[in-house]
């Protein structure tokens, strides 16, 4: 599953070449991936905006319908004409002649380009929806800030401290506390702000939970800039596989000396998942209080 910086390189490489341009035609080739009617009510429709909700990336229409577009696991988005540009799932499809047998959807637009979905596996899908309706979407309302949003601190707060109990990673994890944090992120951050993930939220004080957040925050900056991060799964919005895990502090790096204070790196598990730490520098500590650490 792409994370929330492979999303945000889609969406920009979207803008940039999709947005102002109409959509002369729909083709819907698989139902389950679009619905023929919602096809239909796209044409004739200029592209207004392209933006981002967590993972979930939304094609403004001047005709009040929003274009949703969820890549899920092996979704690609792929522009054919005067430029070539292909995001999402690194499969051939990105360069090879289209369509082709993973192309679930394509649409002709006005400046003679075309713009493929692509899905292998077919979990990805498309939903057009008015622009209300689809702010209204249950598991939409139900996503916590986005970590990037000007000043999601009071928010993520909130949500956070409603799960003193629970460990700190699967609470940065939860989409329901913070959008779009997934697991290498999660690391990351925990790393930078030296907070070992097994950590409870009750005995973290808000100065380590604010450093959590804007160290996720930095990283996933850091990220989108280095073309994301998920080398093996997918790609930028120039066709290039993300950088970002080259400069990873702790993900990936177990064995290898931390870069902070030398000690080795372990990968263990918590909260289910694949957890990449220095014990040295993320020491785990119990506080005598809620939020005293």
């Amino acid at each position: 599953m792409p994370e929330l910086p492979e999303v945000e390189t889609v969406r920009r490489g979207l803008e940039r070449l999709v947005v102002g341009r109409r959509i002369e035609r729909c083709r819907v080739l698989t139902a389950k991936s679009f619905s023929p009617g919602d096809g239909a009510v796209v044409e004739g429709a200029v592209v207004t905006g392209a933006r981002r909700r967590a993972k979930l990336l939304a094609l403004d229409l001047d005709n009040g319908l929003v274009l949703l577009v969820h890549l899920k696991m092996t979704g690609q988005l792929v522009v054919r004409g005067r430029e070539s540009w292909g995001a999402g799932h690194p499969s051939d499809s990105l360069v090879d002649a289209l369509p082709d047998r993973s192309t679930r959807v394509i649409f002709d637009l006005d400046d003679g380009s075309r713009l493929f979905f692509n899905d292998q596996r077919k979990f990805g899908w498309m939903r057009c929806l008015p622009a209300a309706d689809a702010a209204e979407l249950e598991f939409v309302k139900r996503l916590g800030p986005e970590p990037l949003d000007a000043n999601p601190w009071p928010e993520f707060r909130r949500r956070a401290r409603r799960h003193e109990r629970a460990v700190v990673k699967a609470v940065i994890l939860d989409q329901s506390v913070v959008a779009g944090i997934g697991n290498i992120y999660a690391d990351e951050a925990l790393w930078a702000a030296r907070v070992h993930p097994s950590s409870r939220v009750a005995d973290l004080s808000d100065r380590k939970l604010r450093a959590i957040l804007d160290a996720a925050r930095a990283v996933m900056e850091e990220s989108i800039e280095l073309g994301g991060s998920t080398d093996r799964n997918y790609v930028d919005a120039e066709g290039k596989r993300g950088a970002y895990l080259d400069f990873a502090k702790v993900f990936r790096r177990e064995g290898q000396a931390c870069p902070r204070c030398g000690g080795a790196i372990v990968k263990t598990r918590v909260a289910g998942r694949g957890t990449h730490l220095c014990p040295r520098c993320q020491r785990l500590r119990r506080a005598s209080g809620p939020g005293s650490a």
